[in-house]
C-alpha cells in the first residue's frame, strides 16, 4: 500500500498577523494508521520542503500521544522537513490519497489546480481520497468527468460553521468549509462540534474536525483493502 499524503504551505492567517499552516494531529494520527498498516507514505506539499505548521496546534490542550510520539520521530520529522513538491507527483504512483486539515488549505490547495487533477484522477481511476477538517474544502474547485462539481449529490462534512465560530475565525477564513461544501451541492451533515464524524460516499472520506483525522485514515485503509485501490 502507498499512500501519498498532501500538506499545505501556506503560513498566513489572513491579515491577522497570526501564522497558520496544517494541523499537527491530523497529520500524526493518519500517519501512523498508515505505518501500521504497512503503508509507503510520501508526503508532499505545493513548495516542497517543509510545510508550515500551526502553531496553535502544538500548544499543550490540543497535544496528544500521537503528536508526541510524531515530533519525537525521526523519520517522520525529516519526512515532514522534506516533502517533495506536488507538481511532481505521479498521481498514478498511489493507492489512495490523504489530505489533513488546519486552516492552510483554505488558501492553497482550494485553489491548486495541481491539487484538483490530482484528485480526480485518483477517483476517476478507482483509488480512495480522504480529507479531515478543513481540508474538504480543497474539494471546492474539483470536478467529476461531466463538469459538475465532484460533491455535488454526495454525502459530505468537514469543519462546521459552528467550529469555525469558536474559534473566531469565521470572518478570516476565505470561505467556511460547511457552506461552500452546501453550495456545491454536497449533501453535508456533521456530528456535535469537535466529536469524530466520517462519512464515506464511494470513494471519497471525509471527516469534520481533528477528533476525525485517526478514523477517517482507518477507514481510507479499510477502503484500499476492499479492493478501492
Amino acid at each position: 500500500m502507498k499512500v501519498l499524503i498532501v500538506l499545505t504551505s501556506h503560513d498566513e492567517l489572513g491579515d491577522t498577523g497570526r501564522k497558520t499552516g496544517f494541523w499537527l494531529e491530523e497529520l500524526a494520527a493518519p500517519y501512523y494508521r498508515f505505518k501500521e498498516a504497512g503503508a509507503q507514505l510520501v508526503l508532499a506539499s505545493p513548495e516542497g520542503g517543509q510545510p508550515p505548521l500551526d502553531p496553535k496546534s502544538n500548544e499543550p490542550q490540543f497535544q496528544t500521544d500521537l503528536t508526541r510520539r510524531f515530533e519525537a520521530d525521526a523519520e517522520a520529522t525529516g519526512a515532514l522537513a522534506r516533502t517533495v513538491r506536488l507538481d511532481s507527483v505521479p498521481a498514478g504512483d498511489f493507492d489512495a490519497v490523504f489530505y489533513p486539515g488546519g486552516h492552510g488549505p483554505l488558501w492553497d490547495l482550494a485553489e491548486d489546480a495541481v491539487s484538483a487533477r490530482l484528485i480526480e484522477t485518483t477517483l476517476r481511476s478507482g483509488r480512495p481520497v480522504a480529507l479531515v477538517c478543513h481540508a474538504p474544502g480543497v474539494l471546492r474547485h474539483v470536478v467529476q468527468e461531466d463538469g459538475t462539481p465532484l460533491v455535488a449529490g454526495r454525502r459530505v462534512t468537514g469543519f462546521a460553521n459552528s467550529e469555525e465560530e469558536a474559534v473566531q475565525l469565521t470572518d478570516v477564513v476565505p470561505f467556511l468549509v460547511e457552506d461552500e461544501l452546501t453550495a456545491l451541492g454536497g449533501a453535508y451533515s456533521k456530528a456535535d462540534d469537535w466529536q469524530p464524524y466520517v462519512l464515506r460516499d464511494g470513494l471519497l472520506i471525509t471527516g469534520q474536525n481533528p477528533a476525525s483525522s485517526d478514523p477517517a485514515a482507518e477507514a481510507l485503509v479499510s477502503l484500499v483493502r476492499e479492493g478501492g485501490a
